[in-house]
């Protein structure tokens, strides 16, 4: 008994095409915000410096009793890893080693009759020494 068992090739209809869907780009949402008094401060601080500066820099050092401390310092350039941070008419550089520990962070100036400086609002920090310098996350 024989049998002949040919299949013919039919052509297959090109598979359907995924629909790619793209969404608008959100906005950057800033690592950092800075409070009109902070920034007031900071346009006061390059001003007074002397030379031109890109803008001051913020960062985060193991130091204190509680293990981090904020640093701030003049920036004379906008490193290539820098966060650059644009409010109010300033610009804040944050050091890319300290960026997750910024995220959300509210940068403020306070001056008050015993003191007067810098102070951040940290949704990261866990807690902060007793006298206040330094913080944990």
């Amino acid at each position: 008994m024989e049998t002949n068992c040919t299949t013919e090739a039919k052509e297959l209809p090109p598979a359907p095409q995924a629909a790619v869907k793209t969404r608008a780009a959100r906005p950057k949402m800033a690592i950092m915000q800075i409070t009109d008094a902070a920034a007031a401060r900071v346009a006061e601080l390059l001003a007074g410096r002397g030379k031109p500066s890109a803008g001051i820099r913020i960062g985060v050092r193991a130091r204190g009793c509680s293990g981090m401390t904020y640093t701030l310092e003049f920036a004379d350039a906008i490193q290539p890893t820098d966060e650059v941070v644009t409010d109010k008419g300033v610009t804040v550089l944050i050091d890319p080693k300290a960026t997750l520990f910024l995220l959300g962070t509210v940068m403020d100036f306070v001056s008050d009759k015993l003191q007067s400086g810098f102070t951040f609002k940290n949704p990261n920090e866990k807690g902060r020494c007793g006298c206040g310098e330094s913080f944990h996350v």
